[in-house]
């Protein structure tokens, strides 16, 4: 047991940041939607959210891969927890504007972002200290997330329902507390640090290492993604399809459970049905995956996990058809993290797991921001049903046709990244 010590630290302190972050993705636009009744400003607490967690995460790469993970983790943890907590002392004390709202939203995000780097550059390391095979271990780190992404939303839910959506903001700032504590003094000593000094010998000093200046090394990451057909290919389709996700769970799903009646219980059961699915999903990635053909699994999980959840809020199906439909959504999805997981690790160098790793994610992610302010001035504009339409034929298109383009056919090739930062292709098992 000790030498899954690393991976099952990580997990744990992955777990309650996770769920501390969904539980907050509730709490966060349920409070705007009640207090403002405005779709608008709800759509403007993803922006506010979600705008610096991709530029901050972004940038903070080269730090990553300079200080080691264990260091940003812990301590961005800390400043989230504090934003987080703010609010809840501020709105006690009735002095919680909008405006001040919306800016500890967005020092929660720039925290988060850094945050949720390290710990993911952590995972190569605690599977080789655990001997774990890397598919696997991505499995698993993609199953905590798909389990806080269950517990969470029930668990907001509930506390909406009891105490209010603040509830679910203090909530929030304990998980991120505990998080930070878990990987500051429960992972064992030495894990977590650079994983490779990138300072060599400079004449200019006679001899002593020059580090590296920080726009060459993130220039070093972007080039890195830039030569790797298959990863730019990756990165451009999930950032279309996370925008039209957070459009659907920062706006259309809040905007329905409230104008339909079924308030935030309904929300959060069908959150949690479908994360729970996706934790199944996970499981049986970590175990099967590296048996599977990538592409194909993961072109199935994008189709039955997109399209068919818009399309059933648009037809207001009853609610055993709706937690069906999201249940098999989950499932899907739960094979995508993983698969897109090894990817990564596969064809990086460990000494660019966080500048690679920053910048796909940022890009990935760099539409997510808009996705919710978008979604948010299109219901006020056109109304629900027509723009969940829109949404769910996007995704379609999106996850189906990207599939044809002929960089996709390499995702079934195992690689090793060689330190130099060239890929090489080694026998799919």
């Amino acid at each position: 047991m000790s030498r899954l010590r690393p991976l099952v630290g990580l997990l744990v302190a992955m777990a309650v940041a996770h769920t501390g972050t969904r539980v907050s993705a509730i709490a966060f636009p349920w409070f705007v939607l009640a207090t403002t009744g405005s779709a608008t400003a709800t759509g403007l607490v993803a922006f506010f959210e979600l705008t610096p967690y991709v530029v901050v995460k972004a940038l903070t790469g080269p730090l990553v891969d300079r200080v080691g993970g264990r260091l940003v983790s812990w301590s961005t943890d800390l400043v989230s927890a504090a934003a987080a907590g703010a609010i809840p002392v501020l709105y006690l004390l009735d002095a919680l504007p909008f405006e001040v709202f919306l800016l500890l939203v967005a020092v929660v995000g720039a925290a988060r972002g850094p945050g949720d780097l390290a710990k993911e550059v952590m995972v190569p390391e605690a599977a080789e200290r655990g001997t774990v095979p890397l598919v696997r271990a991505t499995g698993l780190s993609g199953t905590v997330e798909r389990l806080a992404s269950a517990v969470g939303p029930a668990a907001a839910g509930v506390l909406i329902a009891v105490a209010g959506p603040i509830a679910g903001v203090a909530v929030n700032a304990v998980c991120f507390v505990l998080g930070s504590v878990i990987v500051a003094f429960a992972l064992p000593r030495g894990m977590g640090g650079p994983p490779e000094a990138d300072e060599r010998p400079h004449a200019d000093t006679g001899g002593a290492p020059a580090k590296t200046p920080y726009l060459r090394r993130l220039a070093e990451g972007a080039a890195f993604l830039r030569r790797d057909p298959l990863l730019v290919a990756v990165v451009v389709m999930v950032a279309i399809t996370n925008l039209l996700d957070i459009a659907f769970g920062a706006v259309l799903l809040p905007v329905w459970a409230h104008d339909s009646g079924r308030g935030a219980p309904a929300l959060g059961l069908l959150l949690t049905v479908m994360s729970a699915a996706a934790v199944g999903g996970s499981l049986l990635a970590s175990v099967f995956a590296y048996r599977m053909r990538r592409r194909l699994v993961f072109f199935v999980g994008f189709f039955v996990a997109g399209a068919p959840k818009f399309l059933v809020l648009l037809l207001d199906v009853p609610m055993p058809t709706m937690l069906g439909v999201f249940a098999v959504a989950g499932l899907g999805a739960g094979f995508l993290n993983p698969i897109l997981s090894a990817l990564l690790f596969e064809r990086v160098p460990p000494r660019l797991y966080g500048r690679v790793g920053s910048l796909t994610d940022a890009a990935a992610w760099a539409g997510m921001p808009l996705g919710g302010l978008l979604a948010g001035v299109a219901v006020t504009a056109a109304g629900l049903g027509p723009v969940l339409l829109f949404c769910g034929v996007a995704y379609l298109l999106t996850t189906t046709l990207t599939g044809l383009r002929p960089e996709w056919r390499t995702m079934d090739e195992r690689r090793s990244a060689h330190a130099d930062g060239q890929p090489s292709r080694r026998a799919t098992p």
